[in-house]
C-alpha cells in the first residue's frame, strides 16, 4: 500500500458531540483511520454532566422515545442501552394546579391497542379537557396523521395555525398540544414550524402503539455520552483529542484537506464538522455551500434548567408535566447524581427566553412556591441547594420557514461533510436528530470513497 492509499484513508471529524461521535464511529468501523477533535474538555457535546460537591450533575434532562431509533443504536454501540432504560408503556402524570376545584392529577397513557386506539382511553378520560375539547383533539389528531411532515407547505406554517384551523381551544393546546410539543421542539405552537410538528406528533404518537414510550439515563448522562462513547471509539480506533480548537479547515489541493489545531496540522482526505451552525460557518471554506449565510438565519433557542436538592423526599414518581403554573416538567435525579440523603428534583424548562438570564435569587422566589403548590411535601422541607444551568443555544429554534434552512450533509467542496441536529435530519433538535445527522453525514463521505457501507437504520437507508 503506497503514502497516498493510506492518507486516502483518513478522516478528521471535528465535533464531539453525538453528531460527531456518530460519524467518526461509522467511519472507523468502515475501515478508515479517524481522528475526532473537541474543543471542550469532555466529549457529548450539549447532553453532558458536571461536578457539583459530591454530586455528578446532568446540564439538564434528556429524554428519548422509542421511536428514535437512531438514538437507541447510539445507546447500543457504546454498550449503555441497559442505563436508559425506556418505560414499559407511555406514561406521563399531568397535575394541574389551576383547576377550579383544586389540585388535579391526569394521565396520558397508552394501551396495547393498535394505533390510534391505544391513546382512546386516556384521552376520554384526561381531566384536563372538557368532553367537547377531548373529541376536538381525536379530530385534529386524524388530520395530522394524513399529513406529510416532509411536505415544505408545512413548513412555512405555524403549529398554532394549523391547531385553530382544525377546532382546537386555547386550553386544548395548552394542556396537550403544547405540554408535548414545547418538551420536544423548544417552542411554543405560535412558533413552531407546522412540519416539525407534524413530524414529532406523527412519529411519536401515531406510527406505532409504543413510539412515544419514554426513556432517560438513570445514570449521569458523561457516562453514556463521554465515558462509555470515548470507550467505543477506542476500541474502534479512533484517535480523540479533547481540549483542542480547530483554527481552520483548508483545501491542501489532491483533493485534500488540512485541519489547522492549536500546534498542530492535521492531514485528511474527508473532513466531517460537527459543530454548532455558527461554528460551522466560521470554518467553511469559500464555495462550500451556495449560500453559507443561511446557517446564520438559523435562530436558537434557550433552556432553562432549575437544581433543587430537598433535606428528604418530596416526590414518590420518576418525573410529572405540570400545567397552571410557570413549572414545565420535574424529573427525579437524586439517585443518578449520587445524593444518598434527600431528593434531588431537576426542573427542565423548554422556551425559556424570557427567563433565560433571570437571576438565580428571583428563579428561587419564582419556583419553590410553585414546587410547594405541586408538592405538598415540599411545604415542611429544607432546601439544601437552589442552582440553575442555562443552555442558550439549547437547540435551533424550530420557527416557521427553519426547513429551507437546513443544509444536507454534503457540500460543494468535495470530501467535506456536515452534521449536528441542525442539519436537514428532518427532526428537531433532539438526540434523535444529531445521531441520525452523523450517519448522514458518513454515509455520504463514504459514498464518495466508494466504500460499501450499510446504513444502520433500515427504515432511512
Amino acid at each position: 500500500m503506497t503514502d497516498d492509499d493510506v492518507l486516502l484513508r483518513r478522516a478528521v471529524v471535528v465535533g464531539g458531540g453525538l453528531a460527531g461521535i456518530t460519524a467518526a464511529l461509522q467511519l472507523a468501523d468502515a475501515g478508515l483511520s479517524v481522528t475526532l477533535v473537541e474543543g471542550r474538555p469532555r466529549l457529548g457535546g450539549l447532553a453532558f454532566s458536571f461536578r457539583r460537591g459530591d454530586l455528578t450533575v446532568d446540564n439538564g434532562q434528556h429524554v428519548y422515545l422509542r421511536c428514535c431509533t437512531a438514538y437507541r443504536w447510539f445507546l447500543d454501540r457504546v454498550d449503555a442501552t441497559h442505563l436508559a432504560p425506556l418505560q414499559d408503556r407511555l406514561d406521563v402524570p399531568v397535575l394541574d394546579v389551576a383547576h377550579a376545584r383544586g389540585p388535579r392529577l391526569g394521565r396520558l397513557r397508552r394501551s396495547a391497542l393498535p394505533v390510534p386506539l391505544h391513546l382512546a382511553a386516556s384521552l376520554a378520560t384526561y381531566p384536563h379537557l372538557s368532553l367537547a375539547e377531548r373529541a376536538g383533539v381525536g379530530r385534529a389528531a386524524l388530520a395530522l396523521g394524513r399529513l406529510d411532515p416532509a411536505d415544505p407547505a408545512l413548513d412555512g406554517i405555524d403549529f398554532a395555525t394549523w391547531l385553530g384551523r382544525h377546532g382546537q381551544s386555547r386550553r386544548t393546546i395548552e394542556a396537550l398540544w403544547d405540554l408535548v410539543g414545547v418538551a420536544t421542539l423548544n417552542a411554543t405552537a405560535p412558533h413552531a414550524s407546522m412540519g416539525l410538528a407534524a413530524m414529532v406528533f406523527k412519529t411519536g404518537l401515531l406510527s406505532e402503539p409504543g413510539a412515544a414510550d419514554i426513556g432517560w439515563a438513570h445514570v449521569p448522562l458523561g457516562e453514556l455520552h463521554d465515558t462509555l462513547a470515548r470507550k467505543a471509539l477506542d476500541s474502534a480506533g479512533v484517535r480523540t483529542g479533547v481540549s483542542t480548537r480547530v483554527k481552520s479547515v483548508s483545501r491542501a489541493g489532491h483533493g485534500r484537506w488540512h485541519i489547522d489545531l492549536d500546534g498542530e496540522q492535521l492531514t485528511a482526505d474527508t473532513v466531517v464538522l460537527a459543530v454548532a451552525q455558527r461554528e460551522a460557518h466560521a470554518l467553511l471554506p469559500e464555495g462550500a455551500l451556495d449560500d453559507p449565510d443561511r446557517l446564520l438565519d438559523i435562530g436558537v433557542a434557550p433552556i432553562l434548567n432549575v437544581h433543587v436538592l430537598y433535606d428528604r423526599q418530596v416526590l414518590r414518581r420518576p418525573f410529572f408535566a405540570a400545567l397552571g403554573t410557570p413549572v414545565q416538567w420535574v424529573f427525579d435525579r437524586t439517585e443518578a447524581s449520587g445524593l444518598t440523603d434527600g431528593q434531588y428534583l431537576a426542573l427542565s424548562q423548554s422556551a425559556a427566553h424570557d427567563e433565560i438570564d433571570t437571576p438565580v435569587a428571583v428563579l428561587r422566589e419564582r419556583y419553590l412556591p410553585e414546587l410547594e403548590r405541586l408538592l405538598p411535601a415540599a411545604r415542611g422541607a429544607r432546601v439544601r441547594d437552589f442552582f440553575v444551568t442555562r443552555e442558550r443555544t439549547a437547540t435551533f429554534a424550530p420557527a416557521p420557514g427553519v426547513g429551507r434552512l437546513r443544509p444536507g450533509a454534503r457540500t460543494r467542496a468535495p470530501g467535506l461533510y456536515l452534521a449536528g441536529a441542525w442539519t436537514a435530519t428532518g427532526w428537531p433538535a433532539t438526540m434523535e436528530s444529531a445521531v441520525r445527522s452523523g450517519f448522514s453525514a458518513a454515509g455520504a463521505a463514504l459514498s464518495a470513497l466508494g466504500r460499501p457501507h450499510e446504513h444502520p437504520l433500515k427504515e432511512v437507508a
